[in-house]
């Protein structure tokens, strides 16, 4: 990869793990589907006015649209609301890169090697400590719901390189775009038309900026460049970039939301850190195994 992507890469990570500090405060005065609803309404309009379709398959880019942004939210932040911390939300969904790596395996054949396999071994241990830990049904609910989220994001990974070379700026405005009204219709189902206007007007400049910063640099500076990196090169190489999320989120959630950092979600951590670094130089790992068993 080169060092710009690269470099483009750690900045796009970095403000996505931040961004789940930004989820938990906005959560404190939305309900999470209209929440989720006013983030990629913003991130679509006005842009959509000014910038093509995508010369793609209309299917593409619906079902893109509908697992980058409205599935993976809604699941992400009804799983944040029902009780996972913004450090450890941050740190879960990251198994969207084992995920990824096994759809384009099915998919794409795309081959994993095996110590990527092992990092997802590694990885896996770590969900389960986490799952060992949380104390509440609720929240065993919503690690679930944030594992599904994981699961959606990848499938948005293969679903861009299906869409070929497309400007990114355009695909994740009109991919939210296509997100908005399925989540409006939810969250009235759920949520309730009268909760949804009273939340409205209730919005002060605090809610204000969360979705704002979830529309603008978290959505259409980050899913750009992501959708960028994904089809410029293999989905195992990009998708472990992703490491560094939970790094940026757990520090961030400590920080800002003063949530404690037990000994368990440090191990944790370090096991899906492991894991997923494991993966990331699988292949530079295997070919000092063979130089060394050459000499």
């Amino acid at each position: 990869m080169r060092p710009r992507h690269a470099l483009l890469a750690l900045l796009v990570v970095t403000i996505w793990g931040f961004n789940f500090v930004v989820i938990e405060i906005g959560l404190q005065g939305l309900p999470p589907l209209l929440f989720t609803s006013l983030r990629f309404f913003f991130a679509a309009v006005p842009l959509v006015f000014f910038v093509s379709r995508p010369a793609t398959d209309w299917r593409l880019l619906v079902g893109w649209g509908l697992a980058q942004f409205a599935v993976q939210f809604a699941l992400l932040f009804v799983g944040m609301k029902l009780g996972m911390p913004a450090g450890l939300s941050s740190l879960v969904i990251q198994l969207q890169a084992f995920f990824t790596i096994g759809l384009a395996w099915w998919l794409m054949g795309e081959h994993a090697r095996p110590m990527q396999l092992l990092g997802a071994g590694i990885a896996l241990a770590g969900m389960g400590i986490v799952a060992w830990h949380l104390d509440t049904p609720g929240t065993l609910v919503g690690l679930l719901l944030v594992i599904g989220a994981a699961m959606s994001w990848a499938t948005a990974n293969i679903l861009t390189k299906r869409i070929g070379a497309v400007e990114p700026l355009a695909l994740v405005a009109w991919g939210s775009l296509v997100a908005v009204p399925p989540l409006l219709l939810v969250s009235a189902v759920v949520e309730g038309p009268h909760a949804m206007l009273a939340a409205v007007q209730a919005m002060n400049l605090k809610s204000w900026l969360t979705v704002l910063f979830q529309s603008y640099p978290n959505t259409l500076l980050g899913f750009g460049v992501w959708s960028m990196l994904m089809r410029r090169y293999p989905a195992a190489q990009v998708a472990p970039f992703s490491l560094l999320v939970p790094v940026a989120g757990m520090v961030s959630a400590a920080l800002v939301l003063h949530e404690a950092l037990e000994p368990w979600k440090i191990m944790a951590g370090l096991l899906v850190l492991g894991g997923l670094a494991l993966n990331q130089f699988a292949a530079r790992l295997q070919l000092w195994l063979r130089q060394r068993a050459a000499t």
